[in-house]
């Protein structure tokens, strides 16, 4: 039987798991801020907010929960060659704001989106403070795709992507999994799965099992600074063609 979730004032603590089954399977609360401590307490549980435009903010953990491990990135041979011999740039934190406005553009088939203004206003503080980060896909000057997400520790959860030309997604996932391997995170947290990743490698995993893996890695440090401004494709096709320098 499912009960109704809790709701948080400004200064409420989240609740702590086990969570009650709620009306939403995945939601654990409602109400609060976006304020950098408290996103920051949400990723450090395991927690994201993820709502409508004017609508109360919801407070998600689901269960089972998406991941992709570094060694089971899966890249197509198609995928491989066009990363090889394209001229593309993937740039790391050279615009956050403009790839989460990227990310908030309505797709194809859909109405609407949940990366509204409060919502970016809300990571951009993040990022300004070290805490989010993003990777930007341009051909010459125009940006093309990207993929932005929180860092907590050596665990990276990456929270959108998009693509205004083929395959521009999938290099900046494709960035995102490779620096972040080499740099010691074990797990790129997806937080839910569709067929769009799961061609990339990303699976499902109980949520227990994340948050156990989150518990040991969210204080820890990762291997290099994040590499802010730095183009990494050169660095990529040299890794998808002859084996793995350092970034």
């Amino acid at each position: 039987m499912s009960s109704p979730i809790p709701w948080l004032e400004q200064d409420t603590p989240f609740p702590l798991p086990p969570w009650r089954s709620g009306p939403l399977p995945g939601v654990i609360a409602g109400g609060a801020d976006l304020s950098p401590t408290r996103l920051l307490q949400a990723y450090h549980q395991g927690i994201f907010p993820w709502y409508e435009r004017h609508d109360p903010i919801l407070w998600w953990s689901p269960d089972p929960r998406g991941v992709i491990l570094p060694d089971e990135l899966h890249i197509s041979r198609r995928l491989r060659r066009r990363l090889r011999h394209g001229d593309h740039r993937v740039v790391v934190d050279d615009d956050f704001k403009a790839v989460m406005q990227g990310c908030a553009m309505e797709r194809r088939g859909e109405t609407g989106t949940w990366i509204h203004p409060e919502m970016i206003d809300a990571y951009t503080r993040l990022f300004h403070l070290g805490h989010a980060h993003a990777f930007s896909v341009y051909a010459g000057e125009e940006l093309i795709g990207g993929l932005y997400g929180v860092s907590v520790g050596r665990i990276f959860c990456a929270e959108s992507m998009f693509s205004r030309r083929p395959d521009a997604s999938k290099f900046a996932l494709i960035a995102c999994v490779r620096w972040l391997a080499a740099a010691g995170c074990p797990l790129i947290d997806t937080q839910l799965l569709n067929p769009h990743i799961a061609r990339l490698g990303a699976r499902e995993i109980p949520r227990a099992s994340y948050l156990a893996i989150l518990e040991k890695e969210r204080s820890a440090s990762l291997l290099h600074p994040w590499p802010s401004g730095k183009d990494l494709m050169p660095w990529l096709q040299q890794l998808e063609s002859r084996g793995s320098p350092s970034p």
